[in-house]
């Protein structure tokens, strides 16, 4: 039997990062690759308490189908949250429970993408919302970022020429090179959107995991009609319950709940009741801090690893918080080279070039310092280290 796959699927390639996670999965492999919180910080027996509770209050209601919007108290907290952590009024009714954030970029490609349609994105951008839109066979036009944030001249330029429909940032800490956007810089990046049309995807998985340093406004303060934001709960409870949400204006609402009753009816509804019952017997914000101090550690401890076994060519972002560190190599040395000495070395990272759309054998790549313990880190950066030095030969 032949098997006509769609052309937008055979367009899209598989996620690298998770074809690099079934490399690192030799014991002896101390891996960077993947984006994954410290599993020995998940909230199991609250979580565990929380579910028996759920059972025996509301157990007949929580296996039944819900809502396509979600839980509305778990919507409230949320919006509760908003409101005491950025300052920012969201209505309940403007908030839409997904199935992990990733599934917000799914809907929002859903609802406004047609076949090559321009789409704005960071360089370096995530992966996964390349992967995404990708899917609707979006033109992507790539805008540098850096330690001082988004190019705004380049963005003007861009968004002169392409008219891109949407804009998709990661403000805080960005996945992959862990950079935040000053507020100026976020000032200049909304005057430039000012009266376009042009839609700003927020997206803000991190933002919580701030170690140092202080909080930056959000978009949606400056750009309350053209912001739509994305949140998810994967990276401060636990990536496993797939709990997101989409924050969107009426009209943006109104298109994503279609989409959604289309997709799956309502993200799984027990989880969204343990989650709720969660926060309703534990103090998340105690919660974060104590993941908040061992991440700062494990940050610290491969800053100085990289000081200690890396050639002073090597360059690396210094993030106040987050998941990542951004490693540039001297120019001419390839990432996707090293990567296959590392693995040799018994030491895994992401290369960068799953992180853009128009370039290849680039020099620079992603580390994870939150899944490996302070010992495991010195290890695995003395190995890379070994392995940019013999690339370097």
């Amino acid at each position: 039997m032949t098997t006509h796959f769609s052309d937008r699927i055979s367009d899209v390639p598989r996620s690298f990062i998770r074809e690099i996670l079934k490399v690192a999965i030799d014991p002896a492999v101390i891996s960077f690759a993947g984006g994954l919180p410290n599993r020995d910080f998940f909230p199991v027996a609250a979580l565990q308490e929380a579910t028996h509770r759920v059972f025996e209050t509301a157990g007949k209601e929580a296996l039944q189908y819900a809502n396509s919007e979600g839980d509305i108290v778990l919507r409230e907290m949320i919006a509760q949250r908003y409101r005491q952590k950025k300052g920012l009024e969201v209505k309940v009714e403007n908030i839409l429970i997904t199935s992990g954030s990733q599934q917000g970029l799914d809907l929002m490609g859903k609802i406004l993408l047609n076949e090559g349609d321009p789409v704005a994105i960071e360089e370096p951008g995530y992966l996964g919302a390349i992967q995404a839109f990708s899917v609707y066979r979006a033109r992507f036009h790539p805008v540098p970022v850096s330690e001082e944030g988004m190019d705004t001249e380049a963005l003007a330029k861009m968004l002169k020429k392409e008219k891109p429909k949407l804009l998709y940032v990661v403000p805080n800490f960005q996945n992959p090179s862990g950079i935040t956007y000053p507020d100026a810089n976020r000032d200049e990046v909304a005057g430039v959107l000012q009266g376009s049309d042009t839609l700003l995807i927020e997206d803000d998985p991190y933002g919580e995991l701030r170690f140092t340093g202080k909080h930056q406004r959000s978009f949606a303060q400056r750009l309350p009609e053209q912001t739509v934001m994305l949140g998810s709960f994967s990276k401060v409870v636990a990536p496993g319950l797939r709990i997101g949400w989409i924050v969107a204006p009426d009209a943006i609402m109104d298109k994503l709940i279609v989409a959604k009753q289309a997709t799956d009816l309502h993200t799984q509804y027990f989880g969204q009741r343990i989650l709720r019952q969660f926060f309703l017997e534990n103090d998340l914000d105690t919660h974060i801090a104590t993941i908040l101090k061992v991440y700062d550690r494990q940050r610290l401890a491969m800053l100085r690893s990289m000081e200690a076994y890396f050639p002073k060519e090597v360059k690396c972002t210094r993030p106040e918080g987050g998941m990542f560190l951004w490693m540039t190599l001297p120019q001419g040395l390839s990432a996707m080279s090293l990567f296959h000495r590392a693995i040799e070395e018994k030491v895994a990272f992401v290369p960068g070039d799953p992180f853009y759309t128009h370039r290849k054998e680039v020099n620079t790549l992603r580390l994870n310092f939150s899944c490996v313990d302070e010992t495991g880190i010195d290890t695995g950066m003395a190995r890379l280290g070994a392995a940019v030095k013999k690339e370097l030969l």
